[in-house]
């Protein structure tokens, strides 16, 4: 169990420096508001980071 925790652990790490290399510091805060919004179970944050996300993502392309 303590591994799985630590590797999903380093994926979420990872995760969230690769959305900060490429999206800088609003990916970073919409990278936030959707994982704050899951863990509180709070689909109004989760909506904004998500839809924050989606943006950031049709603006790169």
């Amino acid at each position: 169990m303590p591994l799985i925790a630590i590797v999903v652990a380093a994926l979420a790490i990872g995760f969230e420096q690769l959305i900060q290399w490429k999206y800088g510091p609003l990916g970073i805060v919409a990278f936030i508001l959707l994982t704050v919004g899951v863990k509180a179970r709070n689909t109004k944050l989760s909506g904004a980071g998500a839809a924050l996300l989606v943006l950031l993502l049709a603006q790169s392309n």
